[in-house]
């Protein structure tokens, strides 16, 4: 995802330092809250940037809007994965490898994880302005794969939303790879129609 890089009010682009102390200031906060979630201090991702809190809050005024910058471009990860895999794969098959990539994805970031479990931050409404919809890529993996019969009939958007977040909530008490897995497969077999 291609972040404008314009100083507030304005429609110049960024000089090329601010520019750089940008994205370290990006790079050290998608560490950190991989790390550490929501909780990390703004002084702290600043510290590990190189950079002072002025500086990541001339970019990002207040630590929402950091995290909201982070999240995006990781949204925007899972859009592309998702119009890739409905174009490559099986809609069956689209759908359950996202759901595993989306897993996996929030696996590997605490912020991603509270974020997509539902943690005080929509990011439903925050991709919707600008324009990654993420929500109607992932309604419509589901819907196709109902649709071939890969998926129950009577299970929701919000059922399917609810399953990720229950892998993430497990994934917060220190679960290992294996058994990552092993909550995905359950929550698949979960999903497919009984025969």
């Amino acid at each position: 995802m291609v972040i404008p890089f314009v100083n507030k009010g304005e429609t110049e682009p960024m000089r090329i330092d601010a520019q750089r102390n940008r994205d370290r200031v990006l790079v050290a906060a998608a560490a950190a809250f991989a790390e550490e979630g929501l909780a990390i201090p703004v002084a702290e991702i600043a510290r590990r940037a190189g950079v002072g809190t002025g500086t990541v809050t001339r970019h990002f005024p207040t630590k929402e809007s950091l995290y909201e910058a982070i999240v995006l471009l990781r949204v925007e990860e899972l859009v592309e994965h998702a119009h890739e895999l409905a174009a490559t794969k099986d809609p069956g098959t689209a759908f359950f490898d996202f759901l595993s990539f989306t897993v996996e994805l929030g696996a590997a970031s605490r912020g991603v994880a509270q974020a997509l479990g539902g943690g005080g931050f929509d990011i439903e409404a925050a991709s919707s302005r600008t324009g990654l919809h993420l929500a109607e890529v992932e309604q419509g993996l589901l819907a196709r794969a109902q649709e071939s019969g890969a998926v129950r009939s009577d299970v929701s958007f919000t059922d399917v939303k609810a399953l990720i977040a229950g892998c993430l909530s497990r994934e917060q008490r220190g679960t290992d790879q294996a058994a990552r897995r092993r909550m995905i497969a359950i929550v698949s077999a979960g999903l497919r129609p009984e025969d």
